[in-house]
């Protein structure tokens, strides 16, 4: 897989050895994501979106049309800087897993002085764009563009399996009031583009959700993870599975006893039904607590909670009407 990052803040990442390798500090470094980078599996690419700037300050925002406080980054910058990222020029691009320094040549260690980064993302709107294309085959080579923003769609783990799915990714980190909107839709054009949340909170630039994307995605890649099945059950991301919909529930290792608290005794049973129906009780009671809205959603879904799982919901004070049960 090949992803690409437009940021202004290009060392948040993390630093390039001499060798081009990710160093040992920064999201794509370290880890079992930095391992496979280093094997080549994952390809990441950083690129300064100043390099694409044509003014002495490297100037990348603007006073926003209509008013209002805070600046929004300029499309003329951000076009130049996606057609030359999709363009594979790598026009002022650090290659995290490659050899060559970065030739940018500019500065990013001071301020930007156009404006205070002060403001956050814009989240005046809510925008209604949806997953495109969500079933890309494996090894799709086509770009897909993800800007990350607090007016997005959630992301989830579906979506993360559908970008794993992806050859390509293209990630456009926006600051201040977010990107000019033009941007987006001139892109549409082209490629897939999907504008994503994280969570509903605002950041002070999209870095941070890239970060957390990129874990999301890359963990589901072949040969990332130690044991391919490690993510079958995890939470959000069952398929047909026992843990299909549901948090997934406490988990436990030696010692047996730690500051007197014992490991539950069917674990140490050997018994697998009985473990593995142990596991499902303590999911559906976690998931009851905490996300209330994937057992509403797994009850409108007819045959997916058998007897015991409602008897357990109802034991938690969370009973589920028998009539949208198939048996």
């Amino acid at each position: 897989m090949r992803i690409d990052i437009i940021t202004i803040f290009p060392d948040y990442f993390g630093p390039v050895g001499e060798d081009g390798q990710v160093g040992g500090s920064g999201p794509l470094g370290v880890s079992l994501i930095g391992k496979a980078a280093a094997r080549g599996d994952i390809s990441f690419r950083v690129h300064d979106l100043r390099a694409w700037t044509a003014d002495v300050h490297h100037t990348v925002d603007d006073t926003p049309f209509g008013g209002g406080p805070g600046m929004v980054m300029k499309p003329d910058v951000w076009g130049a800087a996606l057609d030359a990222v999709l363009g594979s020029t790598g026009l002022g691009s650090t290659r995290l897993g490659t050899t060559g320094p970065d030739t940018t040549g500019l500065d990013t260690t001071g301020p930007d002085t156009t404006g205070p980064d002060n403001t956050g993302l814009d989240t005046t709107g809510p925008d209604t764009t949806r997953l495109a294309d969500p079933g890309l085959g494996e090894g799709d080579t086509l770009a897909r563009l993800v800007v990350p923003t607090p007016s997005g769609v959630p992301f989830t783990q579906e979506m993360a399996a559908a970008y794993a799915a992806a050859g390509h990714l293209v990630f456009a980190c926006g600051r201040y009031e977010g990107i000019d909107s033009r941007v987006v839709a001139d892109a549409r054009a082209r490629m897939a583009v999907d504008e994503v949340s994280i969570g509903d909170y605002v950041l002070a630039g999209g870095e941070a959700a890239v970060a957390v994307i990129v874990e999301a995605v890359c963990r589901l890649l072949p040969g990332v993870l130690g044991n391919e099945q490690s993510h079958a059950d995890d939470s959000f991301g069952g398929t047909g599975g026992a843990m299909s919909g549901l948090l997934e529930g406490p988990v436990y290792t030696r010692p047996r006893t730690w500051r007197g608290l014992a490991v539950p005794d069917v674990l140490l049973s050997g018994n697998h039904a009985a473990i593995a129906r142990w596991q499902r009780d303590e999911a559906l009671r976690r998931t009851a607590a905490t996300r209330p809205d994937l057992i509403r959603r797994l009850a409108a879904g007819q045959d997916e909670l058998d007897k015991r799982d409602r008897q357990v919901l109802a034991d938690v004070g969370f009973p589920v009407d028998a009539e949208n049960m198939a048996h």
